[in-house]
């Protein structure tokens, strides 16, 4: 079976794993606070452009959404968030877990709009009703989106400026950030990010590491006290030092973006196979995650030897996969695959 059906199936880069094997007996400080977590956080730091960020490394992306939603909010306010987003379809509840309301905007294409931000908010503080109603409190976006979808710049910013006229949080979930990045036609790095968004991550269990986000936080007020918040939540690891030593490789020579670049390579090549055969797309995603519309006596003819996910009934007789590719697929897995689209 070769699986496409998620991009962390695999384990770490042998980069890690080689450092990991070579720092294994070297004692340090627990919970983040020791050399490894210093020197990954000031790489992390010098890539974003931001010498004043704060950098905290937690252990999954759950963990990171709710950590950091609960750190902006008071108990009466909600998240806003894209209808597809993560922490609204994905994590079990975890962010109404912690007493905070998931403000579903509908969105086709799993980017919230500004302009739906701004209705949101200015319906919420025209209502005569308004205090016994959830409070907007912040805005989660992610990129790209579930569906593969990216914000641009100009998109960023327009949210921006609402969450500066309502006084909300802006925060970006990164679990694929690096996919994102380098997607043909993405206008946005991790500066912009950094200058941009109150907070953000950047994704390790996706891409290349064992498992592991590192968050980015540029407005201080957010960051106080925020270790508390990763403690209680249970995203503070005891060995810190494998989340250090995991993203000091990373980021080391560039690593992050050619394992991204590699991701985004091989789904070119299966977005260019399934167009060649004539399928649809469900979204155009122009990152490592591709959503064809096949027949589904097609999807039949694929499923004993791929693994890939179900996404949506189109009609009585077809479907929308996803297909997702990573930092460790192999050439020869997707030529396999392509072959057997060009045989269907």
């Amino acid at each position: 079976m070769i699986r496409f059906n998620c991009d962390y199936g695999e384990g770490a880069h042998p980069a890690i794993l080689q450092r990991m094997v070579e720092t294994n007996l070297v004692q340090t400080p627990g919970y983040g606070e020791d050399a490894f977590c210093r020197e990954a956080a000031d790489m992390i730091r010098s890539a974003c452009q931001a010498p004043e960020a704060a950098v905290h490394f937690l252990v999954g992306g759950t963990q990171t959404n709710l950590t950091v939603i609960d750190a902006a909010l008071r108990p009466y306010q909600g998240v806003i968030s894209a209808s597809t987003g993560h922490i609204n379809v994905h994590e079990t509840g975890a962010v109404e877990a912690c007493g905070h309301k998931v403000l579903a905007i509908e969105s086709d294409d799993g980017l919230l709009d500004p302009a739906k931000v701004e209705e949101m908010c200015r319906l919420h503080f025209a209502d005569e009703a308004h205090e016994h109603i959830v409070m907007p409190g912040a805005v989660y976006i992610s990129h790209p989106s579930e569906l593969g979808t990216l914000y641009t710049r100009a998109q960023i910013e327009a949210l921006r400026r609402v969450c500066d006229a309502y006084h909300l949080i802006l925060f970006l979930d990164g679990a694929r950030l690096g996919y994102g990045l380098s997607a043909e036609g993405s206008d946005v790095d991790l500066p912009f990010l950094a200058r941009t968004c109150d907070a953000f991550y950047i994704g390790g269990t996706k891409q290349g590491a064992l498992f592991g986000e590192a968050v980015v936080i540029t407005n201080p007020e957010l960051n106080r006290n925020f270790r508390y918040l990763i403690k209680q939540h249970g995203g503070m690891l005891a060995k810190g030092r494998l989340l250090g030593i995991q993203f000091a490789e990373l980021f080391r020579d560039g690593l992050y973006f050619r394992l991204s670049d590699h991701a985004i390579a091989c789904a070119m090549r299966l977005k260019r196979a399934f167009a060649e055969k004539g399928y649809p797309f469900y979204v155009n995603s122009p990152t490592n995650q591709q959503f064809p519309i096949l027949p589904d006596a097609h999807l039949d003819a694929l499923r004993p030897n791929y693994s890939f996910s179900y996404q949506a009934r189109v009609d009585e007789t077809h479907s929308a996969v996803r297909f997702c590719t990573s930092w460790a697929t192999r050439e020869e897995d997707v030529d396999a695959l392509i072959a057997d689209i060009r045989a269907l």
